[in-house]
């Protein structure tokens, strides 16, 4: 169960862990206004957009109902109004994010993919640019993220995009999970990488000049040959492992849509 913080809301990182049914009716529209009192000053947008701008720039360590009520203007109290708590605020902070359009990594709206292969291609980048821009979504546990409006309308966007691949709805669903799980790992250690740089003050350059000697010394030992036989570049900063491991899924996905072509084929 989720710890309470000192003002009341959610230490939680853990999507779904408030109340699934309050976050749900302030997802789909049922609460964006107080019951009671007078016009507010506040809408429930506004609020979910300062959380995310707070986690975008100092992450989710950083947000507490009393930090965003701070940026706000407002009362800790007032924000209760509309939300109840730290956990059901990242529910919404979740969906918000979702309704980025899709975009490539230089900004620019991203096409009508003209079929399933720009299609996941698309949707790759797309979402790898989105943890770019919200890395705290990779801090967070999303195993049970509470589907909001924009959660359907993107499912319901890349569905369209890959539904010419002719695969069965459960291996749509398995091909979208494994895409999003190979640019979650890429984006993953892009992040870690930027953040060791950042915590220890040690570039990527000085670290592995610090293991260079015995490093050398291991390969001149005869112990490890195939790793002594790599070529200079083998570990290349420049190589574009994105690029690289989503063409090879593509590639697999394109054996699966002609195996299942043949098999259908055959059966007529």
């Amino acid at each position: 169960m989720a710890q309470r913080d000192s003002a009341g809301g959610t230490d939680a990182t853990t999507a779904g862990s408030g109340d699934i049914a309050r976050s749900l009716e302030l997802l789909w529209g049922a609460g964006d206004r107080p019951a009671r009192g007078p016009r507010p000053a506040l809408t429930l947008d506004r609020i979910v957009t300062a959380a995310v701008e707070i986690a975008d720039a100092e992450g989710l360590a950083a947000l507490s109902m009393r930090r965003l009520a701070t940026d706000l203007g407002t009362g800790t109290m007032s924000l209760y109004r509309y939300v109840p708590g730290k956990a059901e605020l990242l529910d919404l902070m979740l969906d918000h994010v979702l309704g980025d359009p899709p975009a490539d990594p230089d900004g620019t709206a991203e096409d009508e993919p003209a079929d399933w292969r720009a299609a996941l291609g698309a949707m790759a980048r797309s979402y790898l640019e989105q943890l770019r821009r919200h890395p705290w979504l990779l801090k967070v546990n999303q195993a049970r993220t509470v589907l909001g409006p924009n959660a359907v309308r993107g499912l319901e966007r890349a569905l369209a995009g890959i539904r010419g691949m002719g695969l069965s709805d459960a291996e749509l669903i398995s091909t979208i999970i494994t895409v999003n799980s190979f640019v979650e790992g890429i984006a993953r250690a892009r992040l870690h990488t930027s953040e060791v740089s950042r915590e220890t003050g040690l570039s990527d350059d000085d670290f592995w000049e610090n293991q260079r000697p015995y490093l050398e010394r291991a390969m001149r030992s005869g112990g490890y040959p195939l790793m002594a036989a790599l070529s200079d570049d083998a570990f290349d900063y420049g190589t574009d492992h994105f690029a690289f491991g989503l063409q090879r899924l593509i590639d697999g996905f394109e054996v699966l849509v002609e195996r299942r072509s043949g098999q259908r084929r055959s059966g007529e």
